[in-house]
């Protein structure tokens, strides 16, 4: 699968819609948030012609590997080299039985029996990140900063594949921006998955508290023109990353005007 440089993250909850005009930008992956299943990628499938279709991510306390896998070999043959199964472990705080994750994680690998280089895992901690790379392309990190990314890279070696997310305002008002990214970061700061891996990377209990600090919101959401963007992404390529998925915030679910921007500037 050609994943491009440049994929789109979006939630499940805002539908295909526009994946041809996408398509047409040059983004080379959509990305499906909001935990969907295998099932829940075919619409995106059939709306576009050439991008790659990932599960960004499966929560494995949600599905057996094995109805997974089924799922997987049928749209994997109607599509073939268009879908990407991304499988994470998601946080506590969403799953009541949520125990050792990383045997779980482990255990959900063992039973999907898929070929490596038809997944790819969500992991943020060491040991997750040498999970992934053992049994996946790699990882798709989510919520961090271009050091993360480096930390990823070092961690996994070269010739895995680094994918993180990066949620970006495409707004010249630095205020409106960061009202924007607060408002997504308000979810995100009260997961301890998501506050400790910051907490490991310069970030204090001071930055994760009221809404976070001006620092950290404007290290982990890029926001600006669509060139002051891609700078800080670029930052992520400088760091390591293979490929970059932009989580675009703001103007609605479909900004097209945002996408086509930022496409220009990093395409």
């Amino acid at each position: 699968m050609e994943l491009g440089r440049i994929g789109v993250w979006r939630s499940k909850r805002h539908g295909a819609g526009d994946l041809k005009q996408l398509e047409a930008f040059g983004y080379g992956t959509f990305w499906i948030g909001g935990s969907p299943s295998v099932e829940e990628a075919r619409p995106y499938l059939q709306d576009s012609e050439t991008m790659v279709v990932a599960t960004g991510i499966l929560n494995v306390w949600q599905h057996t590997p094995e109805e997974v896998a089924e799922a997987h070999k049928r749209v994997r043959q109607e599509f073939p080299d268009r879908f990407l199964l991304g499988i994470g472990i998601g946080h506590p705080e969403a799953t009541s039985d949520y125990t050792r994750p990383l045997k779980t994680m482990r255990e959900f690998f063992d039973g999907l029996n898929l070929p490596k280089e038809e997944l790819v895992a969500a992991a943020l901690g060491p040991k997750m990140l040498d999970l992934a790379a053992e049994r996946s392309l790699g990882t798709h990190p989510y919520f961090i900063t271009p050091d993360h990314t480096q930390f990823a890279r070092e961690r996994v070696g070269e010739g895995v594949l680094v994918a993180p997310e990066v949620a970006v305002v495409v707004e010249e008002d630095t205020e409106t921006a960061r009202k924007h990214a607060r408002e997504f970061a308000q979810l995100y700061l009260g997961l301890q998955n998501y506050t400790q891996n910051l907490l490991k990377f310069g970030f204090t209990e001071r930055d994760i508290e009221n809404g976070g600090s001006d620092r950290l919101i404007d290290a982990v959401i890029p926001h600006g023109g669509a060139e002051q963007i891609a700078e800080q992404i670029r930052a992520h390529f400088e760091a390591g990353a293979d490929h970059v998925c932009v989580q675009v915030l703001g103007h609605g679910p479909h900004p097209a005007r945002d996408y086509e921007e930022l496409a220009k500037a990093l395409l």
